[in-house]
């Protein structure tokens, strides 16, 4: 194939994002979000919310780390945050689906899109640490906005939400704490159990 090819190629089988059903549900309650919907979000709310990272960021590097940080779930499936039994396997499947995706692009994109996944997944950087922040808060926005459904259907603990959260400071002070609102919020009218 050439590298048109190739790139096409990889933007079709990215498509199939939008039949990644996560478990959080849209802000209407309607429906599940799908993986593209989330992917998306999740870039809007880095482009107008940047000003609050506790560094300075790559603005469009982020955007593209958030655009592309769950295309592994492809193969992989998504794996619900508080699910510790999938969990154990996450990264190993999560692996094997980047060694597979990434590399139907030419070679110089496809290790750049891997190394931004990586640099995703290990959240070292001010990108990473901001893109990794903002996962954390989005899935928090919608289920406030659903009235705590996912939570409520899951029987979610407030442990696990602080332990998945642990790290969402690190990209921003500020909204974290817009975040923990939310959360003490939801314990308190029972979404969340303490």
């Amino acid at each position: 194939m050439n590298r048109l090819d190739q790139q096409m190629n990889f933007i079709m089988e990215v498509d199939k994002l939008k039949e990644i059903t996560r478990q959080t549900y849209i802000s209407s309650g309607k429906r599940l979000e799908n993986d593209a919907e989330h992917s998306y979000s999740l870039a809007l709310m880095v482009a107008l919310l940047s000003e609050h990272a506790e560094e300075k960021i790559d603005v469009a590097k982020t955007m593209l780390m958030v655009l592309i940080h769950d295309i592994v779930e492809i193969d992989a499936g998504d794996t619900y945050a508080y699910d510790d039994v999938l969990n154990q396997t996450k990264r190993e499947r999560e692996v094997l689906a980047a060694d597979r995706i990434f590399n139907l692009l030419p070679e110089d994109q496809a290790v750049y899109i891997r190394s931004l996944w990586e640099e995703f997944e290990e959240g070292q950087t001010p990108e990473a640490k901001f893109a990794l922040t903002v996962d954390k808060i989005q899935p928090l926005t919608l289920n406030d906005h659903t009235k705590g459904r996912a939570w409520r259907e899951h029987e979610v603990h407030l442990d696990k939400v602080m332990k998945r959260n642990e790290h969402t400071p690190d990209g921003s002070q500020v909204l974290w704490e817009f975040a923990k609102s939310i959360i003490d919020k939801n314990v308190a009218n029972g979404n969340i159990k303490s």
